[in-house]
């Protein structure tokens, strides 16, 4: 899928391409599919459980990284035309890309760690590490690396690649992770994790080597 009918789906209140496309081959359909459910299950048990927990210093400095970014780009989007649900692909495009060139020029000089500071980056390949350990780690590792292109040329604040799939994130995985506001999603890219700003189809920041060989 191009990345002109991604931005568009997406826009239209559908999930981005890969988010439930796991296209696994039949013989894993069944093992990752039970993997899942059981990971849904877990997710929202262990969040209702730390709803009320404080955040780790890591999380919570990321968490206000976060906000900072969004407010930068609430302002880049200001004064760019509203989209709608009779919106065209080709307006929801030309409005994707107009974003991105003002974030862009508003993050020049962005590097990686800028939101995945060192601290946080060990705390995420730590708990990755340990769902990779666990007792479902070949079906969630089968479901990232299905369909994953291995390791294309990276850059913060550069679109995402065009002719690269969006990888499925696992439950599992997502619930290690700190929560992302609407319009950010967490993505694997080869074994590097990615922050994507899916309105605008920028990657915020990457860390590599979260995934083991």
């Amino acid at each position: 899928m191009s990345l002109s009918w991604r931005a568009a789906i997406t826009a239209f209140g559908f999930p981005a391409p890969g988010v439930y496309n796991l296209r696994v081959t039949s013989n894993r359909r069944a093992a990752v599919g039970a993997g899942f459910l059981l990971g849904f299950a877990a997710l929202a048990a262990s969040s209702a459980a730390a709803s009320d927990a404080p955040a780790p210093p890591p999380i919570a400095a990321f968490d206000a990284r976060v906000k900072e970014y969004l407010a930068l780009r609430d302002k880049a989007a200001a004064d760019l035309p509203k989209l709608s649900k009779e919106s065209t692909p080709e307006e929801v495009v030309r409005h994707q890309q107009a974003l991105a060139a003002r974030i862009k020029t508003a993050r020049q000089g962005a590097r990686p760690g800028d939101l995945f500071n060192p601290d946080l980056q060990a705390l995420v390949k730590r708990t990755v590490a340990e769902v990779l350990s666990g007792p479902d780690a070949k079906s969630v590792k089968a479901s990232i690396m299905d369909e994953n292109p291995g390791s294309p040329r990276l850059a913060v604040n550069e679109r995402y690649p065009t002719s690269v799939p969006l990888t499925t994130m696992p439950p599992q995985i997502l619930g290690t992770l700190p929560r992302l506001p609407k319009g950010l999603e967490y993505r694997f890219l080869g074994p590097h994790l990615i922050l994507l700003d899916t309105d605008s189809d920028l990657v915020v920041d990457f860390t590599a080597g979260v995934i083991p060989p």
